[in-house]
């Protein structure tokens, strides 16, 4: 590692400052396109775009399962929806409709409420070798379905995200979840290294590498975020700070911190647990402009 690890607080971000944008349309204000989603966690993409929206991307475009493609446009007039085909589990089995968007996408985040690997993996057959300028932020499935794609993902140096959990660490690297958890900030650091990617690890302290061996923790945030939608929550917060102009680097650091935060005031305000993962992408943006 290249000395001790960042501490993610006010003076960090500070020094890292967002983008400004003043008198731009919805495209320069940065292009999401968000594919995932399934029938067993139909209302997850929703978390994921509210996310997005609410971080200051000015363009989100969500690709899901045909039959949830309806209900979430209902929910989310601001966002544009694309119908994918289905196989019969309710997981995306293509993804010509959305291939279009490629060209004309800032950031792209895979895997977010998908629960096979399988159909993750053949999203990421589809796409990534088209996703030649984006940068790609890979989540949940998504992540588990590198294992077998590791000379696919290398191609993204500088480009790519990856938001595991320790079981998700554990299926992309092959090793069993306690080796994750016990060696952590050596196996971040090593996968950030090899993949030239950023890399976090969430839990109750999340730890962040970056290709140069640079490490950050962020131990904030509290109990209450360990519960369902919170990671896809995460995903869309770093999705839409990435589209906006933020290196992979410091949409991650900032994504992480914005996270951590919005579940501290939420606690504050409510109970150490109990708020709901809809709750949250609401306290961003003014957190954002605390800074």
């Amino acid at each position: 590692m290249s000395g001790a690890p960042i501490t993610l607080d006010a003076a960090w971000l500070r020094a890292h400052p967002l983008p400004v944008h003043e008198d731009v349309d919805k495209n320069a204000r940065g292009r999401v396109v968000l594919i995932g989603g399934s029938a067993r966690v139909p209302g997850g993409m929703r978390l994921t775009a509210e996310a997005a929206f609410q971080s200051g991307a000015g363009k989100v475009q969500l690709a899901v399962p045909d039959m949830l493609a309806i209900p979430l446009g209902v929910l989310l007039p601001e966002a544009g929806m694309f119908a994918l085909p289905t196989d019969e589990t309710g997981e995306i089995a293509g993804t010509g409709p959305v291939e279009q968007l490629l060209d004309h996408c800032d950031c792209l985040a895979i895997g977010p409420a998908m629960g096979s690997a399988d159909a993750a993996g053949r999203v990421l057959d589809a796409v990534l070798p088209r996703a030649e300028e984006c940068r790609v932020i890979l989540d949940a499935a998504a992540v588990a379905a590198g294992h077998d794609r590791l000379p696919l993902l290398r191609r993204m140096t500088g480009r790519l995200i990856l938001t595991p959990h320790a079981g998700e660490m554990a299926a992309l690297t092959g090793e069993d979840r306690d080796v994750v958890t016990k060696n952590r900030a050596k196996m971040v650091v090593r996968l950030a290294r090899d993949l030239g990617a950023v890399v976090l690890l969430k839990g109750p302290t999340t730890m962040l590498a970056n290709p140069q061996g640079e490490t950050a923790l962020y131990g904030g945030g509290g109990a209450g975020l360990a519960t369902g939608g919170f990671g896809d929550v995460l995903t869309g917060i770093i999705a839409g700070l990435s589209a906006r102009g933020l290196g992979p680097w410091e949409a991650a650091c900032w994504g992480v911190w914005l996270h951590g935060e919005a579940g501290r005031r939420l606690s504050e305000r409510h109970g150490p647990m109990g708020f709901l993962a809809r709750q949250l992408p609401a306290e961003t943006p003014s957190l954002m402009r605390g800074i």
